[in-house]
């Protein structure tokens, strides 16, 4: 990794900004018809919404960009307009791509100069916590140039050789060591020049910008996660996350 990608250990008062990108232009189809997965309703507010208040609830992010779809920045952006967010974050809306990695790109592209750490957050999992999301700061501020938040594995994984057909058995090639797998979640933090030149150079799609960074011979690091970051994907996940939401209510006055 070239020095220019390598930030360097913030200095005791050295307040480095942070904006979080927030890639909400997918239609979600393991959902079901309807709207966007991000737009869908959780306890009567949009996923979209409670994701953003997740991430503005941290002091140390000042500016979240939302990477609306392409034709539905508008939408979005009366969306947001529409419910109670922190004043002391900005909120920006900008149209997005055709594939995650395109609208990451286009978030990045719409950042202030003077933003020093990105967060890129799946609009999909609404209900991370603070703590979770200061700690991939923290990490980035520590010196990481990129961390991804993550939870060990409770079942056991087998790697296999795809179906030709669906429905096919498959056959097990080999059993990971359970011990050396992380289940990795989002914000994921990454020192912005880091970032940027990831999304730069790599040009094949990816399912995570940390893997982006992996490409390069960055340095990824892991942050413990926490259980109610799950990405909601299916039905039965909103059902949990509708659970989740009653207990906070519950326990915390949310």
């Amino acid at each position: 990794m070239s020095d220019d990608s390598r930030p360097s250990r913030t200095e005791p008062g050295t307040a480095l900004r942070t904006a979080a990108v927030i890639p909400a232009a997918g239609r979600g189809v393991r959902l079901g018809p309807g709207a966007p997965k991000a737009l869908r309703a959780l306890n009567g507010t949009p996923m979209l919404i409670h994701a953003v208040r997740a991430l503005a609830a941290s002091r140390a992010v000042s500016l979240v960009v939302v990477v609306a779809p392409p034709d539905g920045a508008p939408e979005v952006k009366s969306l947001l307009d529409a419910h109670a967010l922190p004043d002391r974050t900005d909120f920006l809306v900008v149209p997005g791509g055709e594939s995650r990695q395109e609208s990451v790109r286009l978030g990045l592209d719409a950042l202030p100069p003077d933003y020093d750490i990105v967060l890129v957050h799946d609009a999909a999992r609404p209900l991370v916590p603070v703590d979770t999301v200061d700690a991939v700061i923290q990490a980035v501020r520590d010196g990481a140039p990129a961390v991804v938040p993550a939870l060990p594995l409770a079942d056991t994984v087998k790697e296999v050789e795809p179906a030709t057909a669906p429905g096919d058995p498959e056959p097990v090639l080999a059993t990971p060591e359970r011990a050396r797998l992380r289940a990795v979640q989002t914000p994921q933090g990454f020192d912005r020049r880091t970032l940027v030149r990831a999304h730069e150079t790599v040009t094949e799609n990816v399912t995570d910008d940390a893997s982006m960074v992996e490409q390069l011979g960055g340095r990824v690091v892991v942050v413990p996660g926490h259980e109610e970051a799950f990405k909601v994907t299916r039905p039965l996940d909103l059902v949990l996350a509708e659970a989740v939401l009653a207990r906070r209510r519950l326990n915390d006055g949310f």
